[in-house]
């Protein structure tokens, strides 16, 4: 099936089950962060006009010349806005249409003002304050700089106080999506992985779609990692299960499960992709590199090409923004193609306009790029 056809079919699936999205409630957790959008000045023009630094390498550059002395560097903060992998997802799977329930580490007792946008769209059950983090923005890729210690309140205890038992049960029960991120960030992932699978999983009787992303573990120790591997697995018991991870993270995790083969070019990426499918034995790995996504799975390994775009309008969230939109292609029963396409369709459409698309915007989205390759 050529590109142009596969856009074509996936927006067809988009118009064709838009309607059913209301009777597929989908829950994510456990993050949260106020994400303030910043560019590096490297020259400024006058109080209001400055030249970005286009590269993280020229900022290496420029911090490595100022060792020994010292330096000073202009940030430009562009907006402030929700951050963290689960609050994007959610804010995405909320604007396609599916009835979303959010928690996570928003702001307690009150919830932050960043994410306003989210509590209108989605049941929103925060648990802690959140973390922040500056995302500085460049051509080529992204610097994240976090504050992380309130996070460490995202721990089962207070899971189970301020959500309540009976309620997580619920929801695990009745979501056809859920999806636990930022294992990386969350020092009690694990625990409450191990939690769940002791005292929610055992009592389910339908079996749904449940979607991981690490979100890059290099900082972790690889005993942690193995560990948060091998309780992934263990949801395949209870799931439909699913593993995202973008290239580099990819690497990294089956770097972990022992990994020898190449690291370099799309061979290398579909074979890393197979490997740690092989190694988990979950429904499917995702690996999506900024030019492509890539899904292994029992029926073989798929390649679908993404709407790239040179110069994104946001890059910050394109990760999370695709896996929404390869996650509603699974809870309307897309093939892994299919889903792939729905993906980076989501996370094109969201790099060009910094906006989470509508099922049914996301339909022309998808169709227009179907016309545009034909």
């Amino acid at each position: 099936m050529s590109q142009a056809q596969l856009a074509q079919r996936a927006a067809t699936l988009l118009s064709n089950k838009a309607d059913s999205l209301p009777q597929l409630p989908v829950t994510i957790g456990l993050d949260g962060f106020v994400d303030s959008i910043i560019r590096v000045v490297d020259k400024r023009e006058s109080t209001t006009k400055f030249k970005p630094l286009p590269t993280l390498a020229g900022l290496g550059e420029r911090i490595s010349r100022a060792a020994g002395m010292s330096t000073q560097i202009e940030l430009w903060v562009e907006r402030v806005k929700l951050g963290g992998n689960g609050p994007i997802m959610a804010n995405a799977m909320a604007a396609f249409g599916a009835p979303t329930t959010y928690i996570g580490n928003l702001g307690y007792p009150h919830v932050h003002p960043a994410f306003a946008e989210l509590t209108k769209r989605a049941t929103v059950i925060s648990i802690a304050d959140p973390g922040f983090t500056d995302a500085l923005e460049f051509d080529d890729g992204k610097l994240m700089l976090g504050k992380r210690k309130s996070l460490l309140d995202v721990n089962w205890p207070n899971l189970v106080a301020r959500v309540g038992r009976d309620r997580l049960q619920a929801l695990f029960a009745d979501s056809a999506l859920i999806g636990l991120q930022n294992w990386t960030m969350l020092p009690e992932m694990s625990d409450i992985w191990e939690h769940v699978l002791a005292e929610i999983c055992p009592k389910l009787t339908t079996r749904h779609t449940f979607f991981f992303d690490l979100a890059d573990p290099e900082s972790r120790d690889p005993h942690d990692i193995r560990r948060a591997l091998d309780l992934i697995g263990k949801f395949q018991n209870h799931f439909d299960t699913y593993l995202g991870l973008n290239e580099k993270e990819s690497f990294e995790v089956a770097g972990v499960l022992a990994y020898k083969g190449a690291r370099d070019g799309e061979a290398a990426v579909r074979a890393v992709a197979k490997f740690i499918h092989a190694k988990l034995n979950i429904a499917g790995v995702v690996v999506h590199p900024r030019a492509y996504a890539i899904a292994a799975s029992q029926d073989g390994v798929v390649k679908v090409t993404g709407p790239f775009v040179e110069k994104p309008l946001i890059s910050t969230g394109a990760g999370d923004h695709f896996n929404a939109g390869f996650c509603l292609g699974k809870l309307f029963g897309a093939d892994n193609e299919t889903a792939l396409q729905i993906g980076v369709g989501t996370s094109g459409y969201y790099v060009r306009t910094a906006k989470s698309p509508a099922a049914l915007e996301l339909a022309v989205f998808l169709r227009t790029l179907g016309e545009s390759t034909d």
